[in-house]
């Protein structure tokens, strides 16, 4: 006669995978709809992707803490627990969107997902913190507090540019996959690129390969940048910076603030932000107000939560001369696009030119591709009628 523990344990996998079964078809479903509805173009490479984030939904269902299993003492083994994701290739190519596909489909409940610049920036808040404190490892409650909150963490956009950033995110994933916490991450780089040519890099080495073995790798490799592909309304993006661009930006400004603005100023705790004009949901800033002072993420977030349309005006050439601003720069353009903010931009030269010799012209080129689909008619909200 077969135990009854057993005959439980069967009916749980056997009911588990029909009903995640139906979660995988549904992820798919979802894929294939948003095709025919022409919001997405077919990819057999983003394909291959999808099926092994199915495989990953199903495994994450089916597996259960050791807590769970405890009773019956016997999947109470590491080998049990599903494997992360890390998923690279070139800019457009679907890698956040195939995450966030997955992200939702999954019914974990602590989950998180989290743009890789402004998990950093609560990161450091926290560590700040917890420094106060004066302990001994400040990282590891902030990791703790992670943990307690979440079981599946999803990362866009993974990228170290500096030694500090990369041994915190090296102690922390450590912390993190030691407690069976599920990472999902997506990035332009292979793990072997990551922190390419930093500033004693081979202390990061152990981190790299701790990710080559507990993550699964997948190249998103396509030859088709799919941002590339949305139809530009031209009313988003004026270059070069001449007479003809300044009258278009001040003609399309006094239509959306309809001739009344104001200046504001945001406070994020300590720090004030200028914004010269704002109307509602619609302000207006020179580059130099955004990234020429000493903004960070927290401060780009309040901006691109504040305001539904944001217009900057005489974004310069980027590069090594200006490194610190371009840097800035990449941030408020990502942050914006996360918030799916209507970007308005006058600039010296097309998205793809702006910045080309210098520490961070790999990463410029997610940017620049961020940059074009932004000019989407379809992007954030609609502008009115400029006639």
């Amino acid at each position: 006669m077969t135990p009854l523990w057993l005959c439980i344990f069967d009916r749980i996998v056997i009911s588990g995978q029909r009903f995640f079964g139906a979660v995988n078809l549904k992820l798919i479903d979802v894929y294939n709809e948003r095709i025919l509805s022409g919001d997405l173009a077919p990819d057999s490479n983003q394909l291959k992707t999808l099926h092994a984030l199915q495989d990953l939904t199903t495994q994450i269902e089916i597996f259960k803490p050791k807590s769970f299993w405890a009773i019956f003492d016997l999947f109470s083994k590491d080998q049990n627990k599903p494997k992360g994701i890390y998923i690279y290739g070139g800019v457009g190519r679907g890698k956040s969107m195939l995450m966030d596909l997955f992200f939702e489909a999954s019914t974990i409940e602590k989950k998180q997902r989290v743009h890789f610049h402004e998990f950093m920036q609560k990161v450091h808040e926290d560590l700040h913190e917890a420094r106060k404190e004066n302990i001994s490892e400040a990282i590891r409650p902030v990791a703790q507090k992670i943990i307690s909150q979440v079981k599946l963490l999803c990362f866009d956009e993974m990228q170290i540019t500096d030694i500090t950033d990369a041994m915190i995110v090296g102690r922390l994933f450590e912390l993190f996959l030691d407690a069976g916490i599920i990472i999902v991450s997506t990035s332009n780089r292979h793990p072997d690129d990551l922190y390419k040519n930093g500033l004693n890099r081979a202390l990061f080495l152990p981190f790299i390969k701790m990710i080559k073995q507990k993550l699964d790798i997948l190249n998103l490799d396509s030859n088709t940048d799919h941002r590339q592909n949305t139809s530009n309304n031209n009313m988003c993006y004026f270059h070069p910076l001449n007479e003809a661009t300044f009258d278009k930006i001040e003609h399309l400004w006094r239509v959306i603030s309809k001739n009344n603005s104001s200046p504001l100023v945001l406070k994020n705790k300590k720090r004030e932000i200028y914004i010269p004009f704002h109307t509602g949901g619609i302000a207006r800033a020179d580059f130099c107000d955004l990234c020429k002072k000493a903004l960070g993420p927290g401060d780009y977030s309040l901006i691109a939560k504040k305001f539904k349309i944001l217009m900057i005006t005489n974004v310069p050439k980027l590069g090594k001369d200006n490194n610190n601003e371009a840097k800035r720069f990449v941030t408020l353009v990502d942050t914006l696009y996360e918030n799916k903010t209507k970007l308005i931009i006058s600039s010296d030269s097309e998205p793809e030119e702006l910045y080309q010799d210098g520490a961070g012209s790999f990463e410029f080129i997610r940017t620049a591709s961020r940059l074009k689909e932004m000019q989407s008619e379809s992007w954030g909200v609609k502008l009115p009628n400029m006639e």
